[in-house]
């Protein structure tokens, strides 16, 4: 199973990504090893997250939402499931 999960960093920025792993990968985040984005973007909490069979179509949706503004980005999270 593969996860696309959007992150809340402490200057309110979204990160996105995709792991098979989701406690380990933020744990990564934390400990300053995940995306070098997280390392200036101190990463507070993941605050959505999609499934998927594939790693394949798990980058695909992490591709599409990476191109959002962070107002849709926003809207997604508050959309009912």
């Amino acid at each position: 199973m593969w996860f696309v999960y959007l992150m809340i960093c402490q200057d309110k920025s979204i990160y996105t990504g995709i792991t098979n792993d989701l406690k380990a990968r933020f744990k990564k985040h934390r400990a300053g090893k995940g995306g070098h984005y997280t390392r200036s973007h101190t990463p507070i909490k993941i605050i959505y997250t999609e499934r998927f069979k594939t790693k394949g179509k798990a980058l695909k949706r992490e591709s599409e939402i990476k191109l959002w503004n962070k107002k849709r980005k926003l809207n997604l999270i508050k959309r009912p499931s």
